[in-house]
């Protein structure tokens, strides 16, 4: 089992050869891969599949076939998982033939420079090394940034002169070692007189436990923690937020990733400038330059960088900040904010005015138009009083004359009728046999009948009496004996009306019946009254024959008469018919203050 296994390795060595040395090439269509030192979701990791892709199909006209790799020995670092993660490309990649392999950082590297013949042989390689005295071997070129751990100082000191003590924060990894002993190489040849103190490998209980009680006139240098004392492993950014989170002393750092997770800032290295030298170059080498014809680039990407947030949580006086130093998370001040409005506002306040010169031109004669209109309006709505007050008026007229004739009827003529029929009985019982008689007490019943009816629908004089309900109902039993049956109800309907109100709903619903009775032609009339919230509504409907509402308006006085009397109370009508589909009549008016309200029964 065991030389079948050697075997069957041998056969994969011996074919990646054969197999890309058979593959077509393509002078169009471009093969990178690149290999990252740290874990796909780190800062670094994202920024560079963010920014290469981009750089490099940009560059090649959309021919980038693109391909990526993560060395994750933060959390992997026994020598064995780079031998797995070598066999893993491999047999990944066996048969493809790259046109580019490039090397994100120097664990990168390293793992290339180990095992390049291998997997990659013949392969153009493009390299980023923090390591400027670093020899590109044979088809290879790369760019250098040297881990700038001092500048940060340099910043600290023009924002806080009083600063003394420095508590620099590392972790317990191994990759956290590099970074420690690179920092501790250049705090080392700090003569300003500033104490170091490393707070490296704590349990991260205790480290924050610490850094909540510095001393005064202290800072605290954040360099890169992946792993803490205990063994516990961590993404670096998402540390930076416990440990500011924690800090009473402002926290510096060397990297532009932990801008915005609560440092202050720092002479910050730029990722993301680094990525685009590295992808600029790419590109050099895949449009046809040799690589050994390119020498190593050594660039420096820092830059000064602060968190205004911070600044103003350690109140930093902002006048400290050296010039050029680049300010972010700024509140916009109003200009920042609006200044296209601004600009728009003068442009629109210049264009103003020059027409306000023609405009004022034209003023008086507007002037004048606007006075002519304001004055027919008030003779307009002066005249639309007069004639609403003239019909109240009129209305209220019109039901004096109507209770007047009602009480001579009922008090005069009716009592006279009334003797008349008793004589006429009288008449009857003596001459029992004779005809006329008997015809003369029928005739006098019935105009002393019709008499008592004119008189109640003259002047509901009963609706004082026993309310706006009960006069409603009395009026349906009255007039359900034409033949048509009326259907009433009411909810919530105040107990107390004025006289006014009551005598406006009582004629509404007088009217639409009896024209209901006389020209619907319909089989069943109902009434709802109901009393919601503020207002009472009142609904009448039939399902009858219907009308033309806008010629009923112009050919009848019914629903005119019904307005005028909404008119008077603040009410108001809306009417819906149409031939062939019935007439619903709804009218609203104004629910009377404190008014005692009656549930339906």
């Amino acid at each position: 089992m065991v030389v079948c296994r050697w075997l069957l390795a041998a056969v994969v060595l011996l074919g990646i050869p054969a197999v890309a040395a058979a593959a077509p090439q393509d002078n169009q269509h471009k093969q990178v891969l690149v290999l990252y030192s740290t874990r796909r979701d780190g800062q670094f990791s994202v920024v560079g599949e963010n920014e290469l892709p981009r750089i490099l199909d940009a560059g090649l006209g959309r021919n980038l076939d693109y391909y990526s790799e993560f060395m994750d020995i933060t959390r992997f670092p026994e020598p064995s998982y780079q031998v797995a993660f070598r066999d893993f490309l491999r047999q990944k990649y066996q048969g493809v033939r790259f046109d580019l392999v490039i090397a994100m950082q120097d664990v990168a590297l390293q793992f290339l420079e180990e095992h390049r013949d291998a997997l990659f042989a013949g392969t153009p390689q493009v390299f980023l090394t923090n390591n400027p005295a670093y020899k590109a071997g044979p088809n290879a070129t790369g760019v250098a940034h040297v881990r700038d751990f001092r500048g940060t100082l340099a910043l600290m000191r023009q924002l806080q002169p009083d600063v003394t003590n420095v508590f620099v924060l590392t972790g317990a990894a191994p990759a956290d070692k590099i970074y420690e002993n690179g920092a501790r190489a250049q705090f080392a040849a700090d003569t300003t007189g500033l104490t170091f103190t490393y707070l490296s490998g704590l349990p991260t209980a205790e480290l924050v436990q610490r850094v909540s009680q510095l001393p005064a006139h202290s800072a605290l240098y954040y360099v890169l923690m992946t792993e803490d004392g205990s063994g516990d492993k961590f993404h670096p950014l998402e540390y930076v937020d416990r440990i500011t989170g924690a800090a009473n002393a402002p926290t510096y750092s060397w990297v532009d990733s932990t801008l915005g997770h609560g440092i202050v800032g720092g002479s910050l290295y730029s990722q993301r400038d680094a990525i685009d030298r590295v992808g600029q170059l790419a590109l050099r080498v895949l449009q046809g330059a040799a690589p050994d014809s390119i020498p190593l680039s050594v660039v420096d990407v820092n830059a000064n960088r602060l968190d205004w947030r911070q600044l103003r949580r350690w109140r930093i006086d902002e006048a400290r900040v050296p010039a050029g130093t680049i300010v972010s998370f700024r509140d916009p001040t109003i200009w920042d904010r609006y200044k296209f409005y601004i600009v728009g506002a003068v442009v629109l306040l210049v264009t103003q005015s020059v027409l306000i010169t023609g405009l004022l031109i034209q003023r008086r004669r507007r002037y004048r138009a606007e006075e002519q209109l304001r004055a027919s309006e008030r003779d307009l709505r002066r005249s639309y009083e007069r004639n609403r007050d003239l019909a109240a008026r009129l209305l209220q007229a019109q039901e004096t004359e109507h209770a007047r004739i009602a009480r001579e009827l009922h008090d005069d003529i009716s009592q006279r009728m009334v003797l008349l029929t008793i004589e006429l009985e009288s008449l009857r019982r003596a001459h029992r046999e004779e005809a006329p008689a008997e015809e003369a007490f029928t005739i006098a019943q019935g105009i002393a009948k019709s008499l008592h009816e004119l008189s109640h629908r003259l002047h509901p004089a009963k609706l004082r009496l026993i309310g706006l309900v009960a006069a409603l109902d009395h009026l349906r039993v009255e007039l359900s004996r034409a033949g048509i049956p009326i259907t009433f109800t009411h909810d919530r309907v105040p107990s107390r009306l004025s006289a006014d109100l009551m005598l406006c709903l009582f004629r509404i619903v007088q009217e639409a019946l009896q024209n209901a009775i006389k020209y619907s032609r319909a089989t069943a009339i109902s009434v709802h009254l109901q009393g919601t919230g503020d207002e009472l509504t009142l609904r009448v409907a039939d399902n009858g024959i219907g009308f033309d509402v806008d010629q009923a308006w112009s050919r009848g006085l019914g629903l005119v008469s019904m307005t005028e009397r909404l008119d008077a109370v603040g009410g108001s009508l809306v009417v819906h018919s149409k031939p062939g589909a019935g007439t619903e009549i709804s009218v609203s008016v104004p629910m009377p203050a404190r008014a005692e309200v009656v549930t339906a029964v």
